[in-house]
């Protein structure tokens, strides 16, 4: 189980790609993902804000384009001591790691960051990946709390990790941002850092950062592995409005338009000349989380129910104008394992046999049910599907919906406040592997607590994870899919592909473009 490796010859610094002379003009990049969170990886756990942190931060590991192997990034290699029992994982990195103002990167570094983001224990934040190198403590609000004993560093180049359960996914989870490597000399150990103040060790320094507005990207001086840039400076310029990001592509203002249009606008762009359409395969999914922290919510028969009326065709076509796919698992196409339960389990959509199944369980109809969606951070037809929703269940006479909306910043504190009985969210990969679209969902209420748990889903959980078997791994996987489909905590809605649109000139998004969602900067180039 070797994470990634290569011989002493590979590390930083050489000729290649990644190390190329800056070969293309300053370039903009326009979006309407202007939610960004923090540019803390301690503190967030969304779209915009790591879209900024894989430019400005190492971690150890990283996904390279098109793929679902690992390679090392800080990490010249990254090894299980026990492929059969994989609780000791040992990363050793790369010589002559600095951040941008010339701080030594060291192990010590390393385990700073990832204990500081357990600590800090953000509620925006993505800690409860880092479980395996923690202790449980119900005290936190993540339930978890700094295990001193689960990463060790005995020299400034190795860090070991103890984990504290068998588990091959640990590798993949050090890809992801919130694993991203602080320097100890700057973050302060308890709480978030100021955005204007963010340094890292990445192929990017962040030269401005204004909060829905812009953002001025420069190439780090100081970098040198493999994702260094071609550009000098990149300008990332936010929007609001979907159509003021067409009208800045088509003036040529912005050289790059990365999420989101309107169906409408996608289709009107594709045939706009002077702008070329770029789609690769995507990962992006959207569901219904269910708060079973309410007393709508917490009934299994109205759950069911629910599901049994919703028709993901009529909300592919009617809110999305068929420019996504209906989606029957919380895993999507193409990862190993991949059933569609909630088919299997429903069939069509059907009013009859959502009545029966209230009635059997006594529920008296209809039902008050409160749904939530977020206006803008999931884009302009997040309120389509909303209404798509409301128009369903209450079409059935089986449900009284009323409809609630807040801006980002304040929908993810009140999903888990228990303001929505049934509540839109949306996902992109951590890392490339199914149990990512699993146990971040399925284990004891997942990232949005919503209060979920069951005992078989947390064993089938910890199994997946002990072993490097795929035969079993993928087992566990379809029982997990299965389950969600017989406990409903959610609802699968979606999934989507991953488009950009750019300017004549603009090289480098076929590649960038994949599952992963990682917008790798690095490897576009401008060229008029």
């Amino acid at each position: 189980m070797a994470a990634c490796g290569g011989d002493d010859d590979d590390g930083g610094g050489g000729e290649g790609p990644g190390t190329s002379e800056i070969s293309g003009e300053p370039f903009t990049l326009g979006t309407t993902d202007y939610s960004v969170t923090s540019l803390d990886p301690a503190a967030s756990y969304d779209l915009p804000s790591t879209f900024l942190q894989y430019q400005i931060y190492e971690t150890l590991l990283t996904v390279p384009p098109n793929s679902t192997d690992i390679e090392g990034d800080a990490a010249e290699s990254c090894e299980y001591e026990d492929p059969q029992d994989p609780v000791t994982l040992t990363c050793t990195l790369r010589d002559g790691l600095t951040f941008s103002n010339g701080d030594e990167l060291t192990s010590s570094d390393v385990k700073y960051s990832l204990e500081r983001n357990i600590r800090i224990a953000d509620v925006n934040g993505a800690s409860g990946l880092l479980a395996s190198i923690a202790k449980e403590d119900p005290k936190s609000a993540t339930g978890l709390a700094v295990d001193p004993n689960a990463i060790e560093t005995p020299d400034p180049q190795t860090v070991v990790f103890h984990l504290n359960h068998p588990d091959t996914t640990f590798q993949y989870v050090l890809t992801y941002s919130t694993a991203s490597i602080v320097d100890e000399e700057v973050f302060p150990e308890d709480k978030a850092l100021d955005d204007s103040e963010v340094i890292g060790s990445g192929p990017y320094t962040m030269e401005e950062f204004v909060s829905k507005d812009h953002a001025v990207l420069a190439a780090s001086p100081s970098y040198e592995g493999e994702r260094k840039s071609k550009t000098e400076t990149v300008f990332v310029q936010y929007y609001q409005e979907s159509s003021a990001l067409k009208q800045a592509l088509e003036n040529d203002e912005v050289q790059i338009a990365y999420r989101l249009f309107t169906p409408t606008e996608t289709n009107d762009l594709k045939d706009t000349s002077g702008v070329d359409y770029y789609e690769g395969k995507g990962a992006e999914i959207r569901y219904w989380v269910w708060q079973l922290g309410t007393d709508v919510g917490k009934n299994e028969a109205i759950r069911q129910a629910a599901a049994q009326i919703f028709d993901r065709e009529s909300i592919a076509q009617r809110a999305y104008d068929g420019t996504v796919t209906p989606l029957y698992s919380i895993v999507p196409p193409g990862y190993a394992g991949q059933t569609d339960a909630f088919k299997a389990k429903y069939g069509e959509p059907s009013v009859d046999k959502a009545r029966q199944i209230l009635q059997q369980a006594g529920v008296d109809t209809p039902v008050d049910i409160t749904i939530g969606y977020t206006p803008s951070h999931y884009g302009p037809n997040a309120v389509d599907e909303a209404t798509e929703v409301q128009s369903q269940l209450e079409d059935s006479g089986l449900f009284n919906v009323e409809v609630k909306s807040a801006e980002w910043e304040q929908y993810q504190n009140l999903y888990k406040e228990n303001a929505y009985d049934l509540f839109q969210l949306g996902w992109f990969p951590d890392y490339p592997d199914t149990d990512d679209y699993l146990s971040p969902f399925m284990v004891d209420g997942g990232f949005f607590a919503n209060n979920y748990t069951n005992e078989t889903a947390n064993n089938l959980v910890t199994h997946e994870q002990s072993t490097d078997d795929q035969a079993v791994r993928v087992s566990d996987f379809r029982k997990l899919q299965q389950l969600a489909a017989e406990d409903v905590p959610f609802i699968p809605s979606w999934v989507g592909p991953n488009t950009g649109f750019a300017v004549p000139g603009i090289e480098g998004m076929d590649e960038t473009l994949d599952p992963s969602y990682i917008f790798r900067l690095w490897l576009i180039t401008y060229n008029p």
